[in-house]
């Protein structure tokens, strides 16, 4: 132990950081505080093992099915984020909502303010248990002929849908990232996948209305004048693209699972009641016909086309109940095979969905027509994304983790890569040589020599860098070392009868690969290394 300590106060030490280093150092951050000690046990005795699982929108519709499913598995304890808490509350009593497993949250998402309040009460009510399952489900449609206005200034849809659950998302991802397997879920819609073309059809255009700050009266994200219905569906392609830049950004650091769904139309949902329809498409000449003929190449594509008729699919619909919606959110949430990033789930319908169906072993009928579907060229675009990741962070002040791409502050394992290359080359000498004596026969003589020289200049390499790390830390290698046993074992080895020539052959190639490498490529490489760390 002592011996460890000297090294790494030595290693401190080469650094002109270590004296800031140690003039911050506290001994007292090594002892944990009694404050978080206490939530843990206090997490402990109430949440047990059960994952938390945070759900806005769950007071009604799809959002409180899922919550209910959630729930009747008894492996989570759900925090739903609820803009009424009586009508929370009453739900949760019709439906025999365990109580102790439930806790209700008030958050109003057409306010910021509103959204950053409820952050904290969830990190209160949390007590430092990491969150599991965060589902982005809340939404409004206000297909009116002006915009209504949040209390942040910014049309109403559009915050609600997209801005405020943009800027929930930036405040617990941090902790979320501590969870074992945790999932951020979008439910979106039909407007981010590749073949819908309902009118009226989602499009960000170039984000000039965000760009300009979505502020009233600017009322479109496109910069456009209002349409109620584009701006539902303008709101839920950005959540699409939310959850896939999200993916490429932070899936890979923080191990969190990102993803969007499209349940199908809930016809019994109270967004769309006594309200125009979302979809004006079907009144458009041969909209049913292009319909089925996508819908056609898809279960093709899918391995599911035989036998699937166009006459069968022409009343085709992909409307659902709350009820369904309800299992499929909840399928998402939990179901094992559902844990992979970036995606957009999608389900089967009619014809199509019976072929799929398989109820097994008490599988949930309808849980094997899920399907990863393709997404539109809007989620794809990287440079509309990038705009929209950066606006949307002003609009709402959202900050975000730097999205951390390891890089290497050694030197040695930047070499690494030239050792790499060695070792190919190595093994090409092998292929193009193996088998050709200088006199044209077939043996192995060039092999052997060839991979003896190429192995010697690989190990020289990792040696010298190594020899360079050891020098730098602890100084000169001490003689007991040099002549200790294992050295003697070595060098009282005696070389085989016809051996000593060729070793001394070889020790003079090998010695001449060395000087010419070390001299000149590899000493550029290592001095290259350590100016990039120094930057």
């Amino acid at each position: 132990m002592r011996a460890l300590l000297r090294v790494l106060l030595v290693a401190l030490l080469t650094e002109g950081t270590a004296f800031k280093f140690l003039s911050n150092f506290k001994a007292a951050q090594l002892i944990p505080r009694p404050s978080a000690m206490l939530k843990r046990r206090k997490a402990a005795k109430q949440f047990g093992d059960k994952k938390l699982a945070v759900i806005t929108g769950a007071s009604s519709g799809v959002g409180l099915e899922t919550t209910a499913r959630l729930l009747r598995t008894g492996e989570y304890h759900v925090f739903g984020a609820v803009r009424d808490l009586d009508k929370m509350r009453a739900a949760a009593n019709d439906l025999d909502f365990p109580m102790g497993d439930f806790t209700p949250l008030q958050v109003e998402l057409d306010s910021f303010e509103s959204v950053r309040g409820f952050c904290k009460d969830l990190e209160k009510a949390k007590l430092n248990k990491p969150i599991d399952r965060l589902i982005c489900n809340a939404a409004v449609f206000q297909p009116s002929d002006s915009p209504e206005w949040s209390k942040d200034g910014h049309e109403k849809t559009v915050q609600v849908n997209f801005l405020s659950h943009y800027l929930m998302v930036s405040l617990l991802l941090p902790g979320m990232a501590k969870a074992v397997n945790p999932r951020v879920i979008m439910v979106g819609s039909a407007s981010a996948a590749e073949n819908v073309v309902a009118y009226p059809r989602a499009d960000l255009v170039t984000l000039a209305g965000l760009k300009a700050g979505f502020q009233q009266p600017i009322s479109m994200l496109d910069g456009y004048n209002y349409f109620g219905a584009k701006a539902y569906k303008d709101s839920k392609l950005c959540m699409s693209m939310f959850s896939n830049i999200l993916h490429e950004r932070y899936h890979r650091q923080t191990g969190i699972a990102f993803s969007t769904i499209y349940p199908g139309a809930v016809t019994d949902s109270a967004l769309f009641a006594d309200k125009p329809p979302l979809d004006t498409s079907a009144e458009l000449p041969g909209f049913v016909k292009t319909l089925v003929e996508m819908e056609l190449n898809t279960l093709k594509s899918l391995g599911l086309g035989d036998g699937v008729h166009a006459e069968g699919l022409a009343a085709k619909s992909d409307d659902i109940s709350t009820d369904v919606a309800g299992d499929r959110l909840f399928q998402v949430a939990h179901d094992a095979r559902c844990s992979k990033s970036g995606l957009q789930w999608s389900w089967l319908e009619g014809e199509a969905a019976a072929q799929a169906i398989a109820t097994v072993d008490g599988k949930r009928e309808g849980w094997e027509t899920i399907y990863e579907s393709e997404p539109s060229d809007q989620v794809l675009d990287v440079d509309l994304s990038m705009d929209l990741w950066k606006h949307a962070s002003l609009v709402t002040g959202a900050s975000w983790p730097p999205a951390y791409q390891p890089k290497s502050p050694c030197p040695t394992l930047v070499v690494v890569g030239a050792v790499t290359k060695a070792m190919n080359a190595k093994e090409d000498a092998k292929r193009s040589l193996e088998g050709l004596n200088p006199d044209g026969s077939v043996g192995k003589k060039v092999l052997g020599g060839a991979g003896a020289v190429v192995d010697s200049v690989a190990g020289n390499t990792v040696g010298f860098v190594a020899k360079l790390a050891q020098d730098r830390l602890l100084g000169d290698v001490p003689d007991e070392a040099v002549e200790g046993s294992y050295q003697e074992t070595i060098d009282s080895r005696r070389p085989k009868d016809g051996a000593g020539e060729t070793a001394a052959k070889d020790d003079e190639l090998l010695n001449k690969v060395d000087e010419a490498l070390l001299s000149s490529e590899l000493q550029g490489r290592i001095a290259g290394a350590t100016r990039e760390t120094s930057l």
